[in-house]
């Protein structure tokens, strides 16, 4: 939990609070350590508040930027709003948001995380029962790209690592000991199942270079909740959002 980051500055009433749990089973990192639930919960929750708004979701993920630009609650806020809204405008424009018309379900996210900022717009589509995505536009302000072949690569990787996870990541315990010890029993993504397209743009500018190969993916879990909800009507509060089932209901 990283209390002084979005929403924070952006809202009156806002308290986070965290517990250590201490464990006997040993750990290891998972990508994008702490983000990667984290924003799941957060962006999906926020569409949940601009729909009873009755806002678009980007346009109510803005005027809360704006507000943390120009009027901020408190003063040790971790994260620059400017260069948040900066990324949600650029999806906003490159995902052609205000004027598609197309049939998929479209959803967004947008999380700030090892310094880098990131927002997605995914379309997804429910084919007997299926969820199947078919594009995302991705946006990152990570400051300076120093080799942008490289970066568009860890986005894409992210990104793709992202919606496995999404639909398939579950390690199970049994008496402590992890019941699936290797990949024939560890459901990942398949080449078939990713993205038909992934479109990834980079805000320009002079700032220092920032991390590349985690801040693509804590976003995509949200925008893959938002989608389905727009898909099917059902909000997505567990993950996996498949696991074992082979279609949605």
């Amino acid at each position: 939990l990283f209390a002084n980051r979005f929403p924070a500055g952006a809202l009156d009433n806002y308290k986070a609070e965290e517990w250590s749990i201490e464990s006997n089973i040993t750990i290891g990192a998972f990508r994008a350590p702490r983000s990667n639930f984290m924003a799941g919960a957060e962006q999906a929750f926020l569409d949940e508040v601009a729909e009873e708004a009755g806002k678009d979701p980007i346009q109510f993920r803005l005027d809360l930027l704006k507000r943390a630009q120009e009027n901020p609650v408190g003063e040790r806020n971790d994260y620059d709003a400017a260069r948040y809204a900066g990324v949600l405008e650029l999806v906003k424009e490159k995902s052609g948001w205000d004027a598609y018309r197309g049939d998929a379900s479209r959803g967004v996210s947008a999380y700030f995380c090892h310094n880098t900022y990131a927002a997605h717009v995914l379309d997804l589509r429910v084919k007997d029962g299926t969820p199947i995505v078919e594009k995302v536009c991705c946006a990152i302000d990570c400051g300076i790209v120093v080799n942008p072949d490289a970066a568009i690569n860890m986005a894409e990787g992210a990104i793709t690592d992202g919606i496995g996870n999404a639909f398939y990541g579950e390690l199970t315990f049994k008496d402590g000991v992890p019941e699936k010890n290797n990949f024939h029993q560890y459901r990942m993504i398949r080449m078939g199942e990713a993205p038909k397209e992934i479109d990834v743009h980079f805000v320009q500018n002079e700032i220092a270079p920032t991390g590349m190969g985690e801040p693509p993916f804590p976003p995509i879990f949200g925008a893959i909740a938002n989608a389905m909800y727009k898909a099917t009507g059902e909000r997505q509060y567990s993950q996996p959002f498949l696991g074992d089932k082979k279609v949605l209901g």
